[in-house]
């Protein structure tokens, strides 16, 4: 088991698409393939999800780890195979994996450091 997996929570920061705000989140995550997952609960009407909607930079801090990278939300008609991993792990770790799933990729400069 990874520090990753043991950790329990990631700290997201996403900009605010009305106000322009900085909004920090602590949300559970899976990491898989160097990226990392989340899952909004309540789908795109969380405000968060909103913000990536709107503008895909992030920030997000990993076990004292910090990450710039994007986020997307992962379609689960055209990923179904990446959609039901995560949706595996998340329930594995949590017991839970009813969302929205959020993939966050770090950009390469800062994954590698």
């Amino acid at each position: 088991m990874t520090i990753e997996q043991e950790q329990q929570f990631l700290y997201l920061t996403t900009k605010g698409w009305k106000i322009g705000r900085e909004h920090r989140i602590e949300i559970w995550f899976v990491s898989y393939a160097d990226k990392y997952y989340t899952m909004s609960e309540h789908r795109e009407k969380a405000h968060w999800v909103q913000n990536i909607i709107h503008n895909s930079r992030v920030m997000f801090t990993v076990n004292s780890k910090s990450f710039e990278g994007e986020g997307q939300i992962v379609d689960k008609t055209t990923d179904a195979k990446l959609a039901e991993k995560v949706s595996n792990l998340m329930h594995t770790k949590y017991g839970w994996s009813d969302g929205l799933t959020v993939e966050l990729t770090p950009y390469k400069e800062q994954a590698d450091s």
